[in-house]
């Protein structure tokens, strides 16, 4: 737990925080601007709006605010000496790696719970969306904090190797592009092995666009999360095996 309470304490002060309540604040702001102009209610209720907030957060914003605390969380180590410090400090490179990667899951599932957050007091204060939304976005949501995973490791390593703080983000912004064309054309091998498609691909579970078909089966669960987790750990090693090398 060494170097996770290490990066805890390095972003203790940090713009990660505003990135995580802001960015998701604003998806649902967009969301719900939109439908008020519209003039048009939410057709399906619950599922209507979280297409409108958590599924378009998805497809662009998300990977966008995970590329951001990706070059947060490594924007301290590209400081004059303490690349040198951190390679001196007695923690290999995996277990670095790994300290902040876990920094930034718990901050990716930290803006997923903001977003759900927002999403459900608009459906009830805003809109008079009758009881709770559907006990399927919890699980939902559980699996978008997985889909992240290999995201973050992605940017992570970006943002170990370059140091400017806009390269990772710019390459992040085209990653979720190439994501969004790939979840049209519907090629599931393919969405599998990008990372930015895969958490594009979660983001719609259960709501029937793109290519989903608008259940929420074990096996599409199971595949989405046993892909990121498989490609997690890969990143992992070549993250790893890079910081040796530098």
């Amino acid at each position: 737990m060494g170097p996770v309470v290490a990066e805890l304490i390095k972003i203790r002060r940090s713009l990660a925080w505003v990135v995580v309540v802001a960015l998701p604040l604003l998806a649902v702001l967009t969301g719900t601007v939109t439908t008020v102009a519209s003039g048009r209610p939410l057709e399906d209720g619950w599922p209507t709006l979280w297409l409108r907030t958590v599924v378009f957060h998805g497809l662009l914003p998300q990977t966008v605010a995970l590329s951001v605390l990706a070059s947060l969380v490594w924007r301290v180590e590209h400081r004059p000496g303490n690349r040198n410090a951190l390679r001196c400090s007695g923690v290999g490179s995996r277990a670095t790696v790994v300290g902040k990667l876990t920094v930034l899951a718990l901050l990716a599932a930290a803006m997923q719970l903001v977003l759900v957050g927002a999403t459900v007091a608009c459906g009830t204060l805003v809109f008079g969306l009758p009881g709770p939304p559907p006990a399927r976005f919890a699980l939902v949501s559980a699996v978008v904090v997985v889909a992240c995973l290999p995201v973050l490791a992605v940017q992570s390593a970006l943002s170990m190797l370059w140091p400017s703080f806009a390269a990772p983000v710019a390459a992040a912004t085209a990653g979720a592009v190439v994501g969004v064309g790939l979840l049209l054309t519907g090629v599931a091998p393919l969405v599998a092995a990008v990372p930015h498609a895969l958490l594009g691909r979660a983001t719609q579970l259960g709501t029937g666009v793109f290519a989903d078909d608008g259940t929420i089966g074990t096996g599409t669960v199971l595949g989405i999360a046993g892909a990121a987790l498989v490609a997690t750990a890969l990143l992992v090693e070549v993250s790893a095996w890079l910081l040796d090398r530098r």
